[in-house]
This record gives structure tokens, C-alpha cells and sequence, in this order.
């Protein structure tokens, strides 16, 4: 099961990580002293020499905090592999799902790309991947965990997991102690109340109180009320693992704590059109008191933007302070190897070279991510990384299940609360609209035979955490 797996996983990372505190590994590619981002080569090694015409793949991802340490690395297999493969990278800044898609449609989709545990499934039922099993060495299968529904499905593998991702607070310790905040908010209101106080200091200033990056919905609320959701206790993506429905109920609380914020005038200036990097700029100059997002923001604090400030990572709020329900941990998928490639074997070559151990390795060490691999996380050293303390996986951080994935007709769950938040209406109504609608498009795939789900009565919430 994923999440004893999980749990194995999150336990051996602190074991290791915590003995490992203070340590400096100056052997390896994640060590500050002047380390690379390219994966050390064997001994001995030189660029080979290439001639005749070379293979090309496209390699597409929608993750931006790795960015550079990716491009450095898929620089080094372009000059170092002895295939004559040369590897596009692309990286897609916005609406990188609906670019899968449109890609896909039009004939021109990638030959190798990221997935992620909310979309790996939807992909194969679209049948835009192809499965690897028949690829996989001897010594792939043995390091490398098998996970339900999250890299094999229906029997077949399609990727093979690197990290996972906590989800945290994050905030600016500077104007939680100018505004006079003891402590991060444990629940909504405390999270409402931050933010007024923290806008009433900081204003004149440019400092607002609360952001989230609502140029795109989806990404917002998926970092932010998707994990409120879970820890009070419900489904993050609106879907009742008890009853088998959707029931999007669970966010009222939520959407209007996020709306009252934005009404206060709490919210920073623009929040409406606002991409992550962007927020993440403004948060490093000090202009952003929290928001919230996941285990990355240490990596990019250190490489991308580097924090004027002095920040730290918290636990998600809940809606009232209690506990009910785990913190997402999130993963298990990283990269997929395209259908409709018309170089699978050049493209199996590539993805074979990323899931390397020096590259996961320095993954890990450079705070991208987690790792949910054990043979990874048994030698990699901690991050020596600012903030990543708060970021260590706990007790209360697990994985919940999959929700159904479904296509429902009309305004999509996420698209609707934003509009609630900006433009007000009656949320109630909305609700039951969003459960009309999700519960129809729930039976229609049920009656297809594209999902297969049934109510859980004894599912509970407070026992997914790794205790």
C-alpha cells in the first residue's frame, strides 16, 4: 500500500537526515563547496566524440523551482552520451496540463514529460503513456518501490518516483514580529487576523499580509486550501472517501477565510494575475508576510531568489485549530515516456540517465524535494539549506488516496471559489452547483467504466498520518 510505503519512506528519511545533520559532504555534488550541478562522471571519463545525425527528444515539465539544476543536467547527458541523443527541454510556465493536452491532440506532444500523482492516471486513460516495464533492469526493480495507482496502474508501470513534497506556511518572521505575532496561525481565523495585522504595519512599506499565486486556480488552491482541506479532515479535492460522492462542503470555511482576506484589503496588490516565481520575488524582498506551498521554497530561497529576509516554515492551519486529518505528502511519479514518441529507445536511454543515483542524490541534497527512494535517502546527506527544517516530514504528513478524476461540465471547482472570492455570491448555492455537477460527471465515468470507486464507511482521516 502507498502509504505504508510512505511511511517507511518518510521514517528512513529522518533516521538518516538527522544523523546526518551537520555533516558536510565534500564529496558530494550537493556539497556547498563550489559543487556542480552536473552529476559527477566516472573516473576516467571524456566527451565522446559524435558524428552523423543525431536522435532528438523533447522532454516538456511544468516544475520551475529545479529548473536549473535540471537544464545543467540534461546539458551534461546531451554532451556526454554516447548515442548521439540530444535532449529539448522545455519548460512550460503556465497551464502545463492543458499544454499536455493540446499537445497530445494536435499530434505534437512530448516524447518524455513529468506527471504527477493528480494527473499520471488521467494520462492513461487518455493514452498518452506508454508503459516501461519491459525497460525497467534487474536493478531498477529492486531500487525503485512499486506504487498503487501512482506509478503502476493496472498492473503496468509508467514512472518511477524521485521526491516527495510536504506542504507547509510559509512566512516572514521579520513582520510577524513587527506586527506583533507571537507565533504562526494554527487556524483560519488566526490566519485572518495575521494578515490585517501584519497589512496595518506593513502597507506603507509595500508589505501585505497574505498571497497565493491565482494566475492559475488550480495551482493556487492546490498548494494552499487543498491542504487546509485535509489536515481539518476532508478531501482535498472535494471528494468524500466515506461516502464515495463529492461534497465540496468542506471548503466553505475556507473560501470565505480566503475572501475575507481579499475584502480586507490583506491580500498583496495584483494576487488576481500573480504566477508563483513572481510571489516568490516578492516574498524574498520582504513585501509578503505567508502564503502557502511546499517543500521547494527552501531550494529556491537559496538559488532562485535569494531571501533578504528572515523566514521559517510552519504547519498548515486547520479550519478551527484541531487536527483532523494528515498533511498532503505528495509523490510517488516523476518522469513518463510518451505514446506517441517515435523514439522510445532514445527516449528510455534519457530517462534511464535521470534516474541515476548521483542525480537523485544531489536532488535530494540541493532541497528540491524529498526523496521517496530508499536507496537515496539512506546516503544522501540533509540539505544544508535554510528553512528546510520546517519541511522535514512529521507525523501528521502522509499520503491520502486518489480521488476520482472526472470531467464535468461547466465551471471547474477551483475556477468557482476564485470567482466567489473576487466577486462575492451566495457560496452555498455554488456548493451544491459544484456537487450537482461533480457527482453527475462521477456517475457517467463510473458507468463508462473510466473510474472505479465505492464508499469507504470506516475511511478515517486521522489515522493516515505516519504514527
Amino acid at each position: 500500500m502507498y502509504k505504508k510505503l510512505g511511511t517507511i519512506v518518510l521514517s528512513s528519511f529522518l533516521a538518516v537526515s538527522l544523523a546526518a545533520c551537520g555533516s558536510t559532504n565534500n564529496n558530494s555534488p550537493g556539497a556547498e563547496s563550489g559543487a556542480s550541478n552536473k552529476p559527477a562522471e566516472s573516473e576516467g571519463a571524456t566527451t565522446p566524440a559524435k558524428s552523423g545525425k543525431k536522435t532528438k527528444i523533447v522532454y516538456w515539465t511544468g516544475d520551475r523551482h529545479d529548473m536549473d539544476y535540471i537544464k545543467g543536467v540534461v546539458q551534461s547527458f546531451n554532451d556526454t552520451n554516447t548515442d548521439n541523443i540530444e535532449v529539448e527541454m522545455v519548460v512550460k510556465t503556465d497551464d502545463y496540463d492543458q499544454a499536455i493536452d493540446l499537445a497530445f491532440s494536435s499530434g505534437q506532444g512530448p516524447d518524455v514529460f513529468r506527471v504527477k500523482e493528480n494527473t499520471i492516471k488521467t494520462y492513461v486513460t487518455k493514452g498518452y503513456l506508454a508503459p516501461i516495464d519491459a525497460m525497467l533492469t534487474d536493478k531498477m526493480k529492486e531500487q525503485f518501490p512499486v506504487i498503487q495507482d501512482f506509478n503502476q496502474i493496472d498492473g503496468k508501470m509508467y514512472s518511477l518516483p524521485n521526491y516527495g513534497s510536504t506542504l507547509r506556511l510559509v512566512y516572514n518572521k521579520d513582520l510577524f514580529a513587527k506586527a506583533g505575532i507571537a507565533a504562526p496561525p494554527t487556524s483560519l481565523a488566526e490566519m485572518v487576523d495575521a494578515a490585517k495585522k501584519i497589512t496595518a504595519v506593513g502597507k506603507a512599506d509595500g508589505a501585505y499580509g497574505f498571497a497565493q499565486n491565482f494566475k492559475n486556480a488550480d495551482s493556487a488552491f492546490g498548494r494552499s486550501a487543498r491542504v487546509i482541506a485535509e489536515v481539518s479532515g476532508y478531501g482535498g479535492f472535494g471528494y468524500d472517501f466515506k461516502t464515495g460522492k463529492f461534497d465540496f462542503a468542506g471548503f466553505k470555511d475556507i473560501i470565505q477565510s480566503f475572501k475575507q482576506m481579499y475584502d480586507d484589503g490583506s491580500t498583496l496588490p495584483g494576487m488576481e494575475s500573480l504566477d508563483i516565481d513572481p510571489l516568490r520575488a516578492q516574498f524574498a524582498e520582504g513585501k509578503l508576510g505567508m502564503y502557502l506551498s511546499f517543500s521547494s521554497e527552501p531550494g529556491v530561497y537559496k538559488n532562485q531568489f535569494p531571501a533578504k529576509i528572515d523566514w521559517a516554515a510552519a504547519p498548515v492551519p486547520t479550519i478551527d485549530g484541531t487536527v483532523k486529518g494528515a498533511s498532503s505528502f505528495l509523490g510517488g511519479q516523476w518522469l513518463a515516456l510518451s505514446s506517441s514518441s517515435k523514439n522510445k529507445e532514445a527516449s528510455w536511454k534519457f530517462m534511464e540517465y535521470m534516474y541515476g543515483d548521483e542525480i537523485l542524490k544531489t536532488y535530494h541534497e540541493k532541497g528540491f524535494g524529498i526523496s521517496m527512494v530508499p536507496s537515496i535517502s539512506a546516503v544522501a546527506a540533509k540539505p544544508d539549506i535554510n528553512g528546510i527544517d520546517g519541511f522535514l516530514p512529521s507525523d501528521n504528513d502522509a499520503t491520502w488516496p486518489l480521488s476520482p478524476a472526472v470531467t464535468v461540465e461547466g465551471i471547474k471547482y477551483n475556477d468557482a471559489f476564485f470567482k466567489y472570492m473576487l466577486g462575492g455570491g451566495d457560496l452555498g448555492a455554488i456548493i451544491q452547483d459544484l456537487n450537482t455537477r461533480y457527482n453527475a460527471a462521477l456517475d457517467k465515468a463510473i458507468a463508462s467504466g473510466d473510474v472505479t470507486t465505492a464508499a469507504k464507511p470506516e475511511f478515517d482521516p486521522t489515522k493516515l498520518g505516519a504514527k
